[in-house]
């Protein structure tokens, strides 16, 4: 498909900027695949569409506070870091982005407020890319505990227009969270509360998680028309065996396979077998790029936030959902004033 075929016109009114008061107050709508019925839930209702046997799928990455502000030696001059991903432990390399970039050069370094963290940059990567090598005297999780100190919650600034709080520090996470990687948070998982989960492990729903560490190129601007040249950052992801036991489980029982959130969904399509199951996945990396049209093997439903125009999560959804339903939903979701991106509203496909 082309690029072009996921424009549309989204009021700027629509994306949602900040965190509602309660996770789980989000509004939900529930589209059904096979009749293209919509319904318009709250996020609460999910609870009445999954059963006994039904496995939810969550990320269980966890953000880290990856934008620093630091300031170049001798000019003093204020920029802004990125962090990654980091490369190599012991040599502490990390792949970073630098704002702006045309006063970051190999050799310069880098100072963070009034702490001991240095860092000296290495080499180019792209445009903004740089290759960073802290300098500390402590070991890796003296180092970490300092990023944390200075770091600031990597909401995207540049759609959501405003500088990150407090409260993002615990908002752009999801309940789920437990290995540290990411630089964006898993956003369908946001809308879940410890008191949902209960109520639907009631039922006998299961939850069991994946782990892919959301990088930066989940929302990189696709710059292509054709859609088949477009290639997507290289993402971390691990699948545990008890989380296949689980899943595979469910899928021989006919029961319900829900990815909570499009990287969940792509972790799992990662890792299928010629059986169309899924393996244990330890330390791998996928840039699989899910767009229409797409066979998906494991996940037979998908809860997932409102994207934005051309974004790869929209092609994703639509890829997952049927072209047209999703489009056509959107449009509804557009005239009822459903709440888009990051902190908005959810959508469950089924």
């Amino acid at each position: 498909m082309k690029l072009s075929a996921f424009k549309f016109d989204l009021p700027h009114s629509l994306i949602a900027m900040h965190p509602i008061e309660e996770r789980d107050g989000a509004r939900m709508m529930v589209l059904h695949k096979k009749t293209g019925k919509i319904e318009h839930k709250m996020f609460k209702d999910i609870i009445d569409y999954f059963d006994d046997g039904d496995v939810l799928v969550s990320n269980n990455t966890k953000v880290f506070p990856a934008r620093l502000y630091g300031s170049k030696e001798k000019t003093g001059a204020k920029i802004e870091v990125f962090l990654l991903r980091e490369l190599n432990r012991e040599m502490r390399l990390w792949d970073v982005l630098v704002d702006p970039a045309r006063k970051i050069r190999v050799g310069n370094k880098l100072y963070f407020g009034d702490s001991d963290l240095v860092a000296e940059v290495i080499d180019n990567t792209t445009s903004r890319g740089r290759t960073i090598r802290f300098l500390f005297d402590g070991n890796h999780d003296e180092m970490m505990q300092a990023i944390h100190e200075l770091g600031e919650t990597p909401i995207p600034k540049d759609i959501i227009q405003r500088e990150a709080t407090e409260l993002d520090r615990e908002r752009f996470q999801t309940i789920f969270a437990e290995i540290e990687g990411a630089v964006a948070a898993p956003t369908a998982g946001i809308h879940f509360t410890k008191n949902v989960v209960r109520r639907m492990e009631i039922k006998g729903v299961e939850f069991s998680p994946v782990t892919l560490h959301i990088g930066i190129g989940t929302f990189r601007q696709v710059d292509v028309e054709d859609l088949t040249k477009h290639k997507t950052d290289s993402e971390n992801f691990f699948i545990k065996e008890e989380t296949c036991l689980s899943v595979n489980k469910a899928l021989d029982a006919n029961k319900k396979v829900c990815a909570i959130g499009t990287t969940s969904l792509r972790a799992m399509e990662s890792s299928v077998t010629a059986n169309n199951r899924i393996k244990p996945i330890d330390n791998a990396w996928t840039d699989k790029f899910i767009f229409p049209p797409y066979d998906f093997k494991i996940a037979n439903s998908l809860l997932t936030n409102f994207h934005l125009p051309e974004s790869i999560l929209l092609m994703t959804t639509c890829a997952f959902g049927g072209y047209d339903a999703i489009i056509e939903a959107y449009q509804v979701a557009i005239k009822e004033k459903y709440k888009f991106f990051t902190y908005g509203d959810v959508m469950l496909i089924i």
